[in-house]
Parts: structure tokens; C-alpha cells; sequence
């Protein structure tokens, strides 16, 4: 086992080397870093927001608005299956945000419409498991001829979750778009959303980027009746009168509620500014799908208006000149090229399922980061003196090879966590301690099982030897319990524990590549540099 082959010796030299490059520029100030060669390694570990302060935000989604969109899209889709059905009906109105009442036109017809209306639920849960169900119950109403669509408690955790998951998944993208990648967005309770941004002061801009749903929508205009008649006398079914972005001056609009395409369909979404007026305006393009149906759309309504809507307010609202088949266009309104670039951002990164409100909001200052790195950096160097008398007190010569052992792990982890692009923090810290402690132990382990062996008769060599073997299989066990409970941790937590499992994860694989490995290596080389039969005490 104390053999080491030529390309082995090379390969754990190459990833010494590797990781001290790699690690090094975190104990240098940026500005130093960006002085050197371009060859060398400039990426440092990020201070998480304990350590180097920065913005808090925790919003809020709008419960209401997302059982508002849930209950129309499901009114759309009962109208759908009892016409398929051919089942007539007088009305489909609301009681509340979480449910439906349909009145039909036969109250003979209502055992089939029941069963036409099954049609728009969807399972939830786990039939196996026994917690399947689904998420829209249909009942009999209190009247006869009536039926109830009224949405299950298991259906609307689940409707929240989504939401919850497509927010922080939009609020990511949007984020990323800043290039802003160190953020932490999670979860917190049901329905509230806990944003970290370390580094960041000014929240202005961050709050304007994800405070907008950007919801966007491209509707058909009524061809013959405009708002103001249709609030004066009824507004026809499926139309919905929206507002003007340009404020009360602007006027209103009378659009099909179900849009023609809508902002999920759009492929690309860039500022520009128009070559006739210079104005600023917003380039866009839909996907395959969505071409298809805004080209199909223009075709069959040339010489008539359509509406761009955002967020429930008519931008502008265009008259199509001539069928728009290559699926791209332009978005102008009264935009500026601050909002242009904002809003372009926005579209790209896809609308929030709900509006999100600012609940709490707060500005971490350093200081207490300082004072943590102060104080990590005195233990530190107390603790790291103290493991290198002892351990040196403890094994002599072998003692140092396992201190050089410990400096490699401590290179290797951070080289692997800056390469990662990981976030450091006070749990954090306490994974690299941990890691520190692992690797340390790992070397008593090794030497007391060498010094079982020459207590037994063994030659040094032999002795050395079936130390490393026996001692392997204990560090081995040891340290894959732990690497299981650092990945629950990863995959059940969130913020700082998932920060400390990284650590920590990172810490048992460099722990055992620079105990076993390189601390093995270093006496492989005291061993041949040993006169031939004079290992006659082995340093331990």
C-alpha cells in the first residue's frame, strides 16, 4: 500500500498544485487579485450575508389573485366540457374565490353534467400511498339543476406551492439577468418568499425588477362594440374591459378575456428603440408554437385591432396591417430606456404566477460579519497552533507529514468551494471546522493503528503498512455516515443548513484524499529517503 506509481505520484502532486492556485486568491484583497496575470486564478469564495452584509426581503403572494386566475381558467374549461357534452346551461357564477355555481337549462341533465364536469380535475397526491385525491370536488347544488365546482383543501396547498416554486424559479432568472448569482431565494411557511442579496445596498432597482408580475398578453379587440358602449349598455360574454397604461387620459379597451398568445409563448424579448421616432420599444419573438398562433391570428384579422396587455393594462393596441407570420415584433408604449431594459429583463425571465408584496425589508449591515471573521480568524489560528504542537508532541515526524496533510485539506476545500461558485457563511465556517476536525482524526487513527502494530513485532515497514489498511476501513465507514447526513441535510434544508452540508460535503472527500493520499505519499518519500535497513524506529 506504500508503493506509489509514477503516474499516481504526478496526479496527487498536480491536484495539490491545482488546488493551492485555485484557493489562493482568497487570502488576497480583490483589488490585488485583479492586478495579476491573466494566467493566474482570480475567482474568490463569496461572503454570504452574515459575513459581508446586504439586503433582506421577504414578500408575500397574493392568495386572493392566484384562487381569482385558478377560478376563471376552471370556468373556461367547465363551459368547454359541457358543451362538448351538449348539456345547456343558463350561468356559471362564483360564490367566493373557491367555487362555482352552474345553473343548468335541463335540471334532468344533471347526473351527466356531473359526470362531464369530472372531466376538470386533476389527481394530487399519491393514490399508493393512500393520499390521492383530486384537486376540484363536483357536488350536487342546494337547488335542483345546479352543480358546485368547490376546490379541495389538498387542491389549493398544492395551487400555492406551485406558485411559490414558479415565483422563486422567476425570481432566479430575473436575478441572474442582473448578474447577480450569489442571492439566496427560498421558501419560508406557505406562502412567503425570503430573498438574501449579500453585498447589495441599493434595493430600488431590485425591488422595481421583482416586484412587477410582467404578465403579458396579446388580446383580440371587440370588432364592432367599444368599452364605452358595452359598460353603458353589457358587456358580451368572454370580453372584459381593460384600462390604458397611459392613465386616465388614455382610455379604455374592450378585449377578448381569453388572450390569442400569452407571454409563456415569447422566445426572446430585447430593448431597442424604434427607427422611425428613435422612441424606445421592446424587440420580441415568440416560440414555434406561439408564431404559429399569433401568425394564424393576424391572417384571419387583417384591417383590425389587437391589444398588447401587461399586467392587466393595454400598452398599445395596433391595427395589423398584414399577416405577422414570422413570429416577431415590437412592443412600444410609454416606455423609457431605464424601463425598456427592466421590463425586457422581466419578459425574458417569464411573469410571476401573483403579484409579491414586501413584507419586511432590511439592510444587513458588515459590521457583524467583521466581527465574525475577526473572531474566526483569532480561533483560527489558536486552534490551528494548538492541533500542530500536539499533533508534532504526539507523532513527531509523522506528526508534521499530518499538519501538511491538514493544509492541503484546508486548500482543497476552499479551491473546491470557490470553483463551485459556493456561498461561505457562518454555518459554513463550521462545515470547514468540522472538516479540520474529520481530517484530524483521521491521522490518529492511521498512527495509533501503526503503533498497534509495532507494539505486536511488526517491522516498521509492515507495521506502516497494515496501519494504513486497517485504519482505511474504520476513516472509510466513519466518514460516509457522515457524507449521508450531510446530503439529507443538502436535500431537506434550505440557506444556511444547505451551506453547512456543502461544507461539510466537501470537507469528508478533501479530508480523506489528504489523509490517506497525500499524508501516505509524504512517507512513502521518508521511507526511500531512508538508508537501506537503518528503519530501525519508525517516528510515531
Amino acid at each position: 500500500m506504500l508503493h506509489f506509481t509514477r503516474w499516481k505520484i504526478i496526479a496527487a502532486l498536480l491536484t495539490c498544485l491545482a488546488g493551492f492556485l485555485v484557493a489562493l486568491p482568497n487570502f488576497f484583497p480583490k483589488e490585488t487579485v485583479q492586478s495579476w496575470p491573466s494566467f493566474m486564478p482570480k475567482k474568490q469564495l463569496t461572503l454570504g450575508l452574515d459575513l459581508q452584509g446586504g439586503a433582506h426581503l421577504l414578500l408575500a403572494m397574493d392568495q386572493d389573485e392566484i384562487k381569482k386566475d385558478w377560478i376563471n381558467n376552471l370556468r373556461d374549461e367547465a363551459r368547454k366540457e359541457l358543451r362538448d357534452a351538449k348539456i345547456g346551461f343558463t350561468g356559471i357564477g362564483t360564490q367566493g374565490l373557491t367555487q362555482l355555481v352552474i345553473k343548468l337549462a335541463k335540471p334532468e341533465e344533471q347526473a351527466a353534467a356531473i359526470k362531464a364536469l369530472h372531466k376538470v380535475r386533476q389527481p394530487i397526491g399519491n393514490a399508493l400511498l393512500g393520499t390521492g385525491a383530486y384537486d376540484v370536488d363536483v357536488l350536487e347544488g342546494p337547488d335542483p339543476g345546479t352543480v358546485i365546482l368547490k376546490e379541495s383543501e389538498q387542491g389549493l396547498r398544492q395551487r400555492i406551492a406551485n406558485a411559490a416554486s414558479a415565483s422563486i424559479e422567476t425570481i432566479n432568472r430575473r436575478v441572474n439577468n442582473l448578474g447577480t448569482s450569489e442571492s439566496t431565494i427560498v421558501r419560508q411557511g406557505t406562502d412567503r418568499i425570503l430573498i438574501q442579496f449579500p453585498g447589495l445596498k441599493d434595493t430600488k432597482e431590485l425591488k422595481k425588477l421583482i416586484g412587477e408580475t410582467a404578465k403579458l398578453t396579446f388580446h383580440e379587440v371587440h370588432p364592432s362594440i367599444s368599452a364605452e358602449e358595452a359598460r353603458m349598455t353589457k358587456i358580451p360574454t368572454g370580453y372584459k374591459i381593460y384600462p390604458s397604461d397611459k392613465g386616465e387620459g388614455g382610455g379604455e379597451f374592450l378585449l377578448r378575456e381569453q388572450p390569442v398568445v400569452q407571454g409563456s409563448d415569447l422566445a426572446d424579448a430585447q430593448p431597442g428603440f424604434d427607427s422611425r421616432n428613435g422612441e424606445p420599444v421592446i424587440n420580441f419573438r415568440f416560440n414555434q408554437i406561439g408564431a404559429r398562433k399569433f401568425g394564424n391570428f393576424t391572417k384571419d384579422h387583417v384591417g383590425r385591432p389587437f391589444a398588447i396587455v401587461l399586467d392587466d393594462k393595454v400598452l398599445s393596441a395596433p391595427v395589423i396591417r398584414e399577416p405577422i407570420l414570422g413570429g416577431s415584433g415590437q412592443i412600444s408604449g410609454n416606455f423609457t430606456v431605464e424601463g425598456t431594459n427592466t421590463l425586457a429583463v422581466q419578459l425574458r425571465s417569464g411573469s410571476l404566477p401573483t403579484k409579491l408584496t414586501i413584507v419586511e425589508e432590511r439592510t444587513v449591515g458588515p459590521s457583524l460579519g467583521a466581527d465574525s471573521i475577526a473572531a474566526g480568524k483569532l480561533a483560527g489560528i489558536i486552534g490551528g497552533v494548538a492541533v500542530v504542537l500536539l499533533t508534532i508532541l504526539a507523532y513527531g515526524t509523522f506528526g508534521i507529514f499530518a499538519c501538511v496533510g491538514l493544509v492541503v485539506h484546508l486548500m482543497l476545500t476552499l479551491a473546491l468551494m470557490t470553483l463551485i461558485g459556493s456561498t461561505l457563511t457562518l454555518p459554513g465556517i463550521a462545515g470547514l471546522v468540522l472538516g479540520v476536525a474529520m481530517a484530524v482524526d483521521a491521522n490518529v487513527l492511521i498512527y495509533e493503528r501503526i503503533r498497534e502494530e509495532l507494539r505486536v513485532g511488526k517491522m516498521p515497514v509492515a507495521a506502516i503498512d497494515a496501519g494504513f489498511q486497517r485504519a482505511f476501513v474504520t476513516i472509510a465507514d466513519s466518514q460516509l455516515t457522515t457524507l449521508a447526513c450531510a446530503l439529507i441535510m443538502f436535500w431537506l434544508g434550505s440557506g444556511p443548513i444547505r451551506g453547512f452540508a456543502v461544507t461539510l460535503t466537501i470537507g469528508i472527500m478533501t479530508s480523506i484524499f489528504a489523509s490517506v493520499t497525500v499524508v501516505r505519499l509524504l512517507i512513502s518519500f521518508w521511507l526511500k529517503a531512508q538508508p537501506k535497513g537503518r528503519i530501525a524506529v519508525v517516528p510515531v
